[in-house]
């Protein structure tokens, strides 16, 4: 097993570091860059024939759930609304909010980024209805991950997270005990908090408010922190008449009403509704825990880096860091693909994420391939393998590795070197079409 850098010190590079000594910085740069502009023009019908397919199979689970949900509490409607909830936001709103069929979709109404389920609750109803409010997803997920992952910044960086769970001075048996509740809540405890935290954030900054001296931008915001302590953000009415309460009152008692009078008419009184809200509770559970799965398992694990410094987005450092702080899980078939939510191409989806669901998967052996060539670490294993590294993670029975210090600065300071000498060229060239026009 690797050792974690300790980020205090310049040690030698340990055994899981010396792929770095021969490791080429603008080989590795020039090579990812040109197969993500392969990727982009290659981009067309098929993608959107394969995204409709995708819809298609969530919609199916969607309405099986619907139809069996008020037959009385059972397997079926639990699976198929857990299924449905869970890949409408890992493939279908994720890759639409990315950006990912903008380009190619014929209904720029719908399929684009700053339409799809922007705009109010009516939008987010027909496009994306989840805990999260769609306009702090894009701003938590889309840009403050995305582009700072594995940071101190990332508001997804589990071992920052669970920096409590992590200390707390007790055995890791009893760290476990927290562990069911955390896997079936954190959509509703964590995660729609702390979005909305983040596009708070982003609007306070917009307009050059300044933060407390007590508040740490990077922590996390929860119903916990809500209820007990506050954040200078929001209230917890705010939150809850905004982002979670349409959520809670539509989907768990709204939606199914019309069982209640379906069931009065049958002469079966409430039951139908009662199953049928009782299912829908089951399947949060459900869907929380297979979210859980394919999503917090992405970025953990004592084999994924950490960083000290922000890095220029789509420079050499930040396509090796979205390799060496992501994962891949098993890739293949549709349905393969379709259980994991397509978050099995991590890789390839931080690398680009403005790309199709179909892109990842082309893309993925030829990934494999370059990093292969370059000696960069490339991981890819089975899902529950990476769940039990995570819940290391959380427990702090492992950390992650922190990248060598001198070297992360190395390479900051060679692509600001490359990104000046860009500047430079397009400076020159622009003097010489004024000279050629004045001439």
């Amino acid at each position: 097993m690797c050792v974690p850098n300790n980020p205090q010190q310049q040690p030698k590079l340990s055994a899981c570091d010396e792929w770095i000594a021969t490791y080429d910085h603008d080989a590795f740069t020039a090579d990812m860059k040109r197969l993500g502009d392969q990727l982009e023009k290659n981009q067309g019908e098929a993608d959107v024939r394969h995204l409709k397919k995708m819809v298609m199979w969530s919609n199916i689970c969607g309405i099986v759930g619907m139809l069996t949900m008020g037959l009385g509490v059972h397997l079926l409607p639990i699976a198929a609304l857990s299924t449905f909830t869970f890949t409408r936001w890992t493939m279908i709103a994720h890759h639409t909010c990315h950006g990912g069929y903008d380009k190619i979709h014929p209904d720029k109404n719908r399929w684009n980024r700053f339409k799809f389920a922007i705009g109010g609750t009516w939008s987010r109803l027909c496009d994306w209805f989840d805990w999260m409010m769609p306009e702090a997803w894009n701003v938590e997920h889309n840009n403050r991950h995305h582009y700072c992952l594995s940071e101190v910044e990332d508001p997804d960086l589990v071992e920052n997270n669970l920096v409590e769970l992590r200390d707390a001075p007790v055995p890791t048996v009893l760290k476990w005990l927290a562990l069911p509740f955390i896997v079936t809540t954190w959509k509703w405890y964590y995660y729609a908090p702390n979005t909305y935290k983040e596009l708070k954030l982003a609007r306070w900054r917009k307009l050059g408010r300044p933060i407390p001296s007590n508040v740490t931008p990077s922590d996390a915001v929860t119903v916990r922190t809500l209820l007990f302590g506050g954040t200078p953000f929001y209230s917890f009415w705010e939150f809850f008449s905004i982002v979670a309460g349409p959520y809670l009152l539509i989907h768990f008692f709204l939606f199914p009403l019309p069982l209640l009078f379906i069931g009065e008419y049958l002469g079966l009184g409430s039951s139908m509704y009662n199953s049928a809200v009782k299912n829908l509770f089951y399947a949060e559970l459900m869907t929380n825990a297979h979210a859980f799965l394919a999503i917090v398992t992405n970025h953990a694990g004592n084999d994924m880096y950490r960083f000290r410094e922000g890095c220029r987005p789509y420079s050499g450092s930040f396509y090796l860091r979205q390799v060496l702080a992501s994962v891949d899980f098993w890739t293949g078939s549709d349905l393969n693909d379709f259980m994991h939510g397509y978050l099995n191409y991590q890789i390839e989806h931080h690398l680009w994420p403005s790309l199709s669901m179909l892109s990842y998967k082309r893309s993925q052996p030829l990934v494999k391939a370059l990093c292969q060539k370059h000696g960069v670490p490339y991981v890819q294993e089975n899902v529950f393998l990476r769940l039990k590294k995570t819940v290391d993670i959380m427990t702090g029975s492992s950390s992650m590795r922190w990248f060598p210090e001198g070297m992360e600065k190395k390479l900051l300071e060679r692509d600001a070197v490359v990104e000046a000498e860009k500047k430079d060229k397009k400076t020159l060239l622009s003097d010489r079409c004024m000279a050629a026009v004045e001439e």
